[in-house]
């Protein structure tokens, strides 16, 4: 019964993806996704010349299966929305507030790299966006060096951040002076994709990270983590130890940003709120 409308999900074998996602990932699962779910697991069951969706749970639970497949299993489930200078008034106080605060404060010292985190990059368009306020802050700051690292669990995104090609509607955002300085047209003008420009792309690097891990493969000493739009989707224990975790790579002094929806309100957390959803490290 290929591709017909009985190709569903049970609700044991729902539970049971939900389970195995929410042990490994943090990012819970309810009933209302189960409908997104079905529809992005079909791709899957077509990519491994499966039948029906039934067919691919047999495939995952069988043995070794989790292990092999589980990357593409959190490709499947993640949900990868992102923007370029997406909530911009976080971009203005990077620009505004951050970066002053940060190169004046006595205890960070005048020199060194400005290091910065976007924690839950997806398709880099977050990181590339604060790559692209940093370098326009360089001809301004006297020997201002800076590095973006990118992190996110979904391995098929970060090909895509790192690859830095994007339509070229997600544009749209951008200012128009900062196209024209650090986005490049494709050269065949069928093709409606745009690309970040190599002196950007070589101060963004991006790496696969698991925030509910025990610790993060990271410097110790980031000016900056943004980390927006991802904790919405763990349990309340969860998200207080992502962001203490996050605090432990974040120097005295600088910066944690959440989105809009995010509030760490009543967490026992070495962190003073300095504006809403902005949080500086004590």
């Amino acid at each position: 019964m290929e591709g017909t409308m009985f190709d569903h999900l049970s609700d044991g074998d729902f539970r049971r993806i939900a389970d195995v996602v929410g042990s490994h990932t943090g990012i819970r699962m309810p009933e209302a996704k189960r409908s997104m779910v079905e529809g992005r697991l079909r791709r899957r069951v077509h990519a491994l010349g499966l039948g029906t969706v039934e067919d691919y749970c047999r495939y995952l639970f069988r043995e070794g299966g989790i292990e092999a497949e589980f990357t593409h299993l959190i490709d499947v489930v993640t949900t990868n929305k992102t923007d370029f200078f997406r909530e911009p008034e976080h971009f203005d106080f990077l620009r505004n507030e951050a970066v002053p605060a940060l190169l004046g404060d006595p205890r960070r010292g005048s020199g060194g790299m400005l290091k910065v985190w976007s924690a839950a990059a997806s398709c880099g368009a977050e990181a590339y966006t604060i790559a692209m306020v940093l370098s326009e802050l360089s001809p301004r700051l006297r020997n201002f060096r800076f590095a973006v690292l990118g992190t996110d669990i979904c391995t098929e995104v970060l090909e895509q951040a790192a690859a830095a090609v994007y339509p070229e509607e997600m544009m749209a955002p951008v200012p128009a002076e900062l196209r024209r300085r650090y986005v490049m047209r494709a050269r065949d003008p069928k093709r409606a994709e745009v690309r970040i420009v190599p002196e950007l792309r070589h101060r963004v690097h991006f790496r696969r990270l698991n925030l509910i891990d025990a610790s993060y493969p990271v410097d110790r000493d980031v000016d900056v983590v943004f980390c927006r739009n991802i904790l919405i989707y763990f349990d309340r224990p969860t998200q207080r130890a992502v962001v203490e975790r996050l605090c432990g790579h974040l120097r005295p002094g600088g910066f944690l940003l959440l989105g809009h929806s995010e509030s760490m309100a009543g967490a026992d957390l070495p962190l003073t709120q300095v504006a809403p959803t902005i949080f500086r490290r004590r």
